[in-house]
Formats: C-alpha cells, structure tokens, sequence
C-alpha cells in the first residue's frame, strides 16, 4: 500500500478585492501555475489542489469547513499573493482542524527593475502579505509550519514534502487502532501510559485482547494457506540448513507462518494498524511470534513488544513518512554497549523482532532456542542493518503531556555475532555517546525506539508541532547542560500552561 495515493494538500491563496477584478484574476492565474509546478516538481508526494484565492473572511471560513469535512485533505497551504488583511483570517482558522503550512514565497523570482511599476508592486505583495498573516498566526498561537523559499526551488519544495509526509501520518494516527494482544510486562513503566489522553492528544485507540481470542483464529488456519506462506519465505529469504525442508527445525517454520497468518487476519478483522505481544502470555502458541512481527512491520504494522502501545504507535507512523524512501525503519531496543572511546556504540537488537526493512542484506531463516517465553524454539530472521545516518524516536507519558524523545544516530558496520542468532544494528548516538545515550536517560526515554533511515529531525519537528507535545532534540548540536536547561525550562512552561488554562 501506499498512504500517500488516497490523500491530497490544498492550497489556499491570500488577497483582497483592493486592487480590483484584474488584479485578483491574476492572482488566480498565479496561483494555478504555482500549484501546477509544485505538483509536476516530482518532489512532493502528495498530490497539491488548488482551492481558490480567499479575499474575504467568509471565503475563509468556508474553505477551511470543507478542509475539515474532506477525508482526503490532510492539510492546508496557505501564501498571501497579495497584503491579506490578517483579521479575515482569524474566524477560519479558528475552525481549522487539519495541519497548516504558511508558505512564504512570491511569484516572480526577482525584481523586474527596468519595468516594475505601482501596479507591479501592488499585485506582487507577499513580503508584505505574509508578514500581516504571520502575525494573526502569531498572535492566535495557531501551530503551523512556516516554509520560506522560491516556490520553484528544491531545497523549498523539500520542506514541503517533508510536512506533508508528516501530515500524510498524523492523518494516518487519527484512526490508529492499536491490539495490545494481553497486558504489558509486569512492573514495567515508561511502556505504559494515560491511554484516553493519547486518544485525545494524539488519536490512538488501544483495545486489549486475551491470547485466546487470536488462537481461536489460529485454530482455523489452514495446511494450505501455511504451505502457501512458506512458499513465499523461501523466496524472499536465505534459510538455515535445519530451517529447510526436511530439517529438523522446519516444524518451526511451519508454526511461524501458522502464527502470522492468524494475527494477519485478526488485525485485517479489526481494522487495526499496530499491535503489541506479551512474551508473559503466549498460552496456545507454539513459539514467541518473533517472524511474524517482523514480517507485518515490513507490511506497514507498528509493533511493540511487551505491550509498549506508544511505540508500537510511532513505529507505524514512522513507516508512513518513509513510504518511497530508502534504508526502511523499525522497532528496536537497546541491548548492550560497547566502549570504544569516541566511537562507543550501542547494540540494537530485540529477542526476535526486527523488521527486515532495515537489513543490509538477504535475511537468513533460522530457528534457534530462546531463553524466555517458555515456548518452543522459535524460527526468525537474521541479518545486520544497512550503516548510515537515522533518527531514534519514543514517546513517553511525563504525567501532565507527552513527551517525544528524538535521537540523531550513525549506523555503523558491526562485527560478526555468531553467537547471538538475532537481528541487531549497531549505532553511535550524535553528537556521542556520552551525551546522546545521557540526554535520552535525562528525558526519561524508553529502551524501546521508533528507529528509521533516512529521516532527518525536521520530520519530527514537523511531527510535534501537529501534535501539540514536548519534542527533545538530541544531534551533533547538543550539549548535556542544554539538555537539562530546556526540560527544566519545559517543565517550567508546561506548569504555566496548564496554570494559565
């Protein structure tokens, strides 16, 4: 699937009827050739819809209603062609419920010196516009990205693209069902959380059911469907001579699609797009349902393992933003450390479930013991991640909001792990280990990440602003004592926030 196909932006032009009918023709005129452009740029991917030049407060009301009754508008442009009298635009977006991107651009590239006349400078007016707009955006506290470029330019169009992968996924967030198949592991905090404030803050449903629902559905898998599945695997995938058929593991492969086929179904059944397991509750099960976890993420499924729902949330709203992007994303945990002076890293791995979105090479099946769970052996997919830069993220509840956690990482090149038959990455949080593994500890993040190649903090940014909630930044800028000056001055400013409500 590909989110982005059943979703448009639209784009709203600012003027007023001042200048007179001409000058609002062309306005038009300008418009269409810039929504034109950007949609025939191969940059963005979401399709632009012009939506008419709004000259009145009217106009904007009624533009921004039908945004908030479209589906299949995630978001709203807005660029004032012309000055637009900013307080037209305070009843609209008051109403307005989807994602706002203020464009601030202008037609023409340059100055025409030679032949700019008052005319010209009239029509042409959106050093001033914006600047009037900006204000009520201001003065409103309206959230919203602000973009400042050539319409034509890449490096423009870049930041547009990005806000709308964004806003393709909190689109996405706002009908996330999320199956927690049983609880959470016992005794364990920053998985848990307030789950009618995430519904509320951040659009995620989370139902919980009992293991023996999903067996019931596994129950009525057939021999055929399985034979089918597994057929699929050894095409995709390198196996172990004991995973093979005729090994004397391959029952466990078996099992393994027995078990994805089932929990397949049962999220199809519920129209869910995330899921956690419980390693504590397997009852029914042959084996931990590592392979068909790892599978499902590559599906576009979030995960989290022993309950975490919040992760398993982002995990799905990460994969939307990377649709047709390389290098992929995943659920991870960090496992072990290694000290190497200014190149310590950190094992990322989990017990089994790694997507293989993010694997430098063929996956390999292979069935091996598993010293938790209690179960049989369980097949998985082994493999190393591709190396390059990423962005580790969490959300984790503080008690009074939500707070996002993102880390800006380098994957590098691991050594060989014999030993250790698990999909693993190995990565050096920026600006280093000291103070990238200390900030994350200082905000309270999770052993768990949201993890994905190729996505730059600006998603993320993108992502809080949306949202409403605390973004901690940690990339080659930070320092430990900014770290701990902005959560306390964060704390500060939530308390009056709240105070002040």
């Amino acid at each position: 699937m590909n989110a982005f196909n059943n979703y448009e932006v639209w784009f709203v032009t600012g003027a007023q009827l001042l200048y007179g009918g001409d000058a609002v023709k062309q306005v038009d005129s300008h418009s269409n050739d810039i929504v034109a452009g950007l949609n025939q740029s191969g940059n963005l991917p979401v399709k632009v819809i012009y939506k008419g030049t709004a000259n009145s407060s009217k106009e904007v009301e009624s533009i921004f209603k039908a945004a908030n009754s479209e589906d299949k508008c995630i978001g709203v442009i807005t660029w004032m062609h012309t000055f637009s009298p900013a307080k037209m635009w305070i009843h609209g977006l008051t109403l307005l419920r989807k994602p706002l991107l203020h464009l601030h651009t202008q037609f023409n590239k340059e100055i025409p010196w030679n032949t700019m006349d008052m005319d010209f400078m009239n029509l042409n007016q959106s050093a001033h516009g914006d600047r009037e707009y900006g204000f009520i955006n201001a003065r409103m506290r309206r959230p919203r990205k602000l973009v400042v470029g050539y319409w034509k330019e890449e490096k423009t169009q870049g930041h547009i693209a990005v806000w709308m992968r964004v806003a393709a996924a909190w689109a996405d967030s706002q009908e996330m069902l999320i199956v927690r198949f049983g609880d959470q592991m016992n005794n364990v905090a920053v998985t848990d959380g307030d789950k009618v404030e995430a519904e509320m803050r951040l659009g995620y449903h989370v139902d919980e059911y009992p293991i023996a629902d999903l067996c019931a559905v596994m129950a009525k898998v057939t021999d055929d469907e399985i034979n089918t599945l597994v057929k699929e695997y050894e095409k995709e995938y390198d196996f172990a001579d004991n995973a093979k058929n005729g090994g004397k593991d391959r029952k466990a492969v078996i099992e393994a699609a027995r078990e994805e086929i089932a929990i397949r179904r049962f999220l199809e059944a519920k129209g869910a797009k995330a899921f956690t397991t419980n390693f504590d509750e397997l009852s029914g099960f042959d084996q931990l349902p590592g392979l068909a976890s790892q599978r499902l993420m590559a599906e576009g499924y979030g995960f989290g393992a022993e309950g975490d729902w919040k992760t398993a949330a982002l995990v799905r709203t990460t994969w939307v933003m990377c649709q047709g992007l390389p290098g992929g994303s995943s659920f991870l945990e960090d496992y072990t450390l290694n000290f190497d002076g200014e190149s310590t890293a950190i094992l990322e791995s989990h017990m089994l479930e790694v997507c293989p979105l993010i694997a430098a090479g063929k996956p390999r099946m292979e069935v091996h013991p598993l010293g938790i769970g209690g179960k049989n052996d369980p097949a998985r997919l082994v493999f190393t991640t591709k190396t390059g830069a990423g962005i580790a993220a969490t959300i984790v509840d503080m008690g009074n909001r939500f707070r996002m956690i993102a880390n800006a990482v380098d994957c590098i090149k691991p050594k060989p792990l014999p030993k250790l038959p698990v999909a693993s990455a190995l990565w050096i949080p920026r600006p280093n280990f000291e103070i990238g593994a200390g900030g994350w500890i200082l905000s309270g993040g999770t052993h768990h990440s949201s993890f994905a190649f190729n996505l730059t903090m600006e998603y993320y940014e993108d992502f809080a602003e949306i949202a409403g909630i605390e973004l901690i930044e940690i990339d080659e800028n930070s320092t430990t004592n900014d770290i701990k000056k902005e959560l306390r001055f964060n704390d500060v400013y939530y308390l009056l926030n709240k105070a002040l409500k």
